[in-house]
């Protein structure tokens, strides 16, 4: 499942994986999962803060489109019981290096969950960027700085997935959400 949004993002999401009753029925990574479902959840937050031009994703022709954004997953299909296996992670990094190397004006990376933030890290330090040691560690709202791949700053903000098991117990607010995409907005150069 190939990410989408604005070619010329500076803000990139990097989620977990396609749905298999959203995406990987959709065709687009984070839409078709329901009313209320993760895509909705985060493409409200990303509305609100003016990357996204509506606060819904149903179907791959809705209207959607993000703005200075761009949103791939980490792995690039549906994992058996929703979670991927290590190797399934591996497998998947050299699409998503390629996927991201396209994208030349990232600045931003929000993970969407420590899996997302994990294959991050991992994806800068095969590309030789400068990650910091100790390791960063994974929290909703944390902000790392380090170099970026071309020696730039780049900046790191993990933020819980918004998975319905997240959204729904309440360990993921929409104003939790909106939150880290209003401090990635204030962050951008």
């Amino acid at each position: 499942m190939p990410g989408f949004g604005d070619p010329s993002a500076r803000v990139l999401l990097v989620g977990l994986a396609p749905a298999a009753h959203g995406a990987n029925r959709t065709g687009r990574v984070f839409t078709g999962d329901g009313v209320g479902g993760s895509g909705d959840f985060l493409m409200a937050a990303l509305h609100r803060n003016g990357f996204a031009n509506m606060p819904t994703s149903r179907h791959i022709d809705d209207g959607l489109a993000l703005y200075d954004a761009y949103i791939v997953a980490a792995v690039r299909c549906a994992p058996p019981g929703n979670a991927p296996r290590p190797e399934e992670i591996g497998r998947c990094l050299e699409h998503l290096e390629a996927e991201t190397a396209a994208l030349p004006r990232v600045q931003i990376v929000v993970a969407l969950g420590k899996i997302a933030f994990d294959v991050w890290l991992r994806v800068l330090k095969r590309r030789g960027a400068v990650v910091p040691s100790p390791r960063p560690p994974f929290a909703h709202g944390a902000v790392a700085r380090m170099g970026g791949l071309d020696g730039s700053p780049h900046i790191l903000i993990g933020c819980y997935h918004p998975s319905r098991q997240n959204t729904n117990t309440g360990r993921l607010t929409p104003a939790m959400m909106a939150c880290v995409f209003g401090k990635a907005k204030k962050l951008l150069r």
